[in-house]
């Protein structure tokens, strides 16, 4: 694995961890698809951490939970204008 490659997976799931963000929000910030942060902490980071990565995926399963939550708050948001 390329050394960007492995500070990027590293550096993205620290900051789902202290963020508690989504893949979409991770995504944001580093400038990447979801998908690259998708695999980088479900394949590259069990490799590199495998305790951390347990830790990105317990927040990563509560994010996937709450979705419906989110999607209706958004969508209430669009509608009234907030």
């Amino acid at each position: 694995m390329q050394e960007y490659i492995r500070r990027r997976v590293l550096e993205a799931s620290h900051y789902i961890l202290e963020a508690a963000a989504t893949v979409r929000q991770t995504a944001q910030v580093f400038g990447v698809s979801k998908s690259t942060i998708h695999k980088d902490v479900t394949e590259r980071l069990p490799k590199l951490n495998p305790q951390l990565a347990l830790q990105v995926r317990n927040i990563l399963e509560l994010n996937k939970a709450e979705r419906h939550i989110r999607g209706g708050e958004a969508t209430r948001k669009k509608y009234r204008g907030d």
